[in-house]
């Protein structure tokens, strides 16, 4: 726990927590973690639905980019704010109306009819997600005693980690034998299910009376200042780093940004406490949390392109290579959950990191073609070794480092951590895949005397990466070659991304041996 003393106020004025009887856990558990999925499996889905809805919607990479941010985006400038409304209005009440706008929001998204439509319904999702991502970890932890919190917390991670890898499996089954948009209309049972179990099974809490003021300026200036840099990324893959278009919003971004950090520092009620970073293993465990998703979420992010789009697997089948990933995850997860309470958080965080960074490493490793037990079989399963180990220890380790009344604010920041790690890798990324595809193309390209008017029209559609549609009327050969310079173009920009990501975890290991403390949990 952090050393930070109670005020006498502070401590006439919070509730006792009374940790809930064995039977009642096993509903908490149940409730938090399917709503949890909710938010998780529509985020992962989507990367294997993408290069499909990429192609029925004849989407651009930038827009693709959007329906994926759009989402993320929301979901992680506005975590800090759901987690404080947990904390003043009651955690089961926002969890669940968290819930009922993430189900409405995702019915939007099932009917959208273009992809500027499915844009702001992803919007109006992550904002729903928000609220309930942060008040599902906040519900747990206030739930469990301390010689239970960990193991409790742990299972939530794992599971809710399952659910995430589920997401491609799911989605791509549902996009190849339905539709993708049944990705959506799926999360209303899942609702109904959830808040039956919220009104019937589990007590409210909240933090102190509730009088607390809501710090909406930060709010604010957190998502205007993320949004602007998301911006000026993804539309420097049109106009390049250059144009007044990008330098504008990045400036602006940063500059919204320090004033958030400044604005946190002087308010009375931040919804990003500063003095929780005091702990050690609190600001250490975020920033592993910030690297690792960053690192996951880039790199998520392109292998489904390069499973349907390069190696021609179907939708479903991409979805069914992750099937090993969540074996281990569900094999593993609940085990490792207990690993803090027992030895520490400090060597089984650096044992999952160092087993990701090798598993990141092995996906630059395969070609085009080959049998998938030989290619992506081994790079998947280590891969979700090392989550499986990483990712319940993580969070535990992180939630412990905090006194219990700060329970909702304290996953909100743990939450944000990740989200927007994602919504930053996958701008950040796609600049440097677009890129390096770039680059790629004009060498395989530099050899083949091509007519001014073919060049245009590849030069036109480089934004659409491995869907560039090749003129007709030029010989097979030529037709042939081209193609495979786009392909081999895809594979040394996908092979960067996968050594970015190796690299962002395998730096995360010096970070847990810096910064995260070496006592047990509780």
């Amino acid at each position: 726990m952090t050393d930070k003393a109670l005020t006498q106020d502070e401590i006439d004025s919070a509730p006792a927590i009374t940790p809930v009887s064995k039977s009642v856990g096993r509903w908490v558990l149940l409730a938090t973690i399917l709503g949890s999925s909710m938010a998780f499996i529509d985020s992962t889905a989507m990367n294997v639905v993408i290069p499909v809805l990429q192609s029925e919607l004849n989407a651009t990479i930038p827009q693709v980019q959007w329906i994926m941010e759009a989402y993320a985006l929301f979901m992680s400038s506005l975590m800090l704010l759901g987690g404080s409304l947990g904390d003043k209005f009651g955690r089961k009440r926002i969890f669940a109306l968290g819930i009922i706008l993430f189900t409405g929001a995702s019915i939007w998204c099932g009917l959208s009819a273009n992809t500027s439509q499915l844009i702001i319904a992803r919007a109006f999702q992550g904002t729903g997600g928000a609220l309930l991502v942060p008040g599902s970890l906040a519900i747990v932890n206030i739930s469990f005693s301390s010689e239970h919190r960990g193991r409790a917390i742990g299972i939530w991670s794992g599971f809710t980690a399952i659910t995430t890898t589920l997401g491609p499996i799911l989605g791509g089954w549902l996009a190849q034998n339905h539709s993708w948009r049944y990705v959506f209309f799926i999360n209303v049972p899942i609702a109904i299910i959830v808040l039956g179990i919220l009104y019937s099974r589990i007590p409210e809490s909240r933090k102190g009376t509730g009088a607390e003021k809501l710090d909406l300026l930060g709010s604010l200036l957190a998502t205007l200042g993320l949004g602007c840099i998301v911006f000026g990324l993804i539309d420097s893959a049109n106009v390049g780093f250059g144009h007044p278009k990008v330098i504008i919003p990045l400036v602006a971004g940063g500059i919204l940004l320090l004033s958030f950090v400044f604005h946190e520092n002087r308010t009375s009620s931040p919804m990003m406490p500063l003095n929780l970073f005091k702990s050690k293993t609190f600001g250490g465990g975020n920033l592993v949390t910030l690297l690792f998703w960053g690192a996951w979420s880039g790199a998520i992010f392109f292998i489904p392109f390069n499973l349907i789009q390069l190696q021609g697997y179907s939708a479903a089948s991409a979805g069914l290579a992750f099937v090993p990933l969540v074996l281990a995850l569900f094999l593993f997860s609940p085990w490792a959950g207990g690993l803090v309470a027992k030895y520490g958080a400090k060597i089984p965080i650096m044992t999952g990191t160092i087993l990701a960074s090798f598993g990141f490493y092995l996906f630059t490793l395969p070609g085009i073609g080959g049998s998938y037990w030989t290619t992506f079989f081994l790079p998947i399963i280590i891969l979700g070794v090392g989550m499986a180990i990483l990712i319940p220890t993580l969070t535990t380790a992180v939630m412990e480092s905090v006194e219990l009344k700060d329970s909702g604010v304290a996953s909100g920041i743990n939450n944000t951590a990740g989200r927007i790690a994602g919504v930053l890798a996958i701008a950040i990324m796609g600049v440097f895949a677009l890129s390096t595809f770039n680059r790629s193309l004009d060498y395989e390209l530099s050899s083949l005397d091509l007519q001014q008017e073919t060049r245009q029209s590849i030069d036109d559609q480089r934004i659409k990466i491995l869907l560039i549609e090749i003129p007709e009327n030029i010989e097979t050969e030529t037709k042939t070659y081209i193609k495979n310079a786009i392909d081999i173009s895809f594979l040394a920009s996908f092979r960067l991304m996968m050594l970015i990501s190796c690299g962002l975890v395998l730096f995360c290991t010096f970070v847990v041996w810096f910064s995260i403390e070496r006592r047990k949990a509780g």
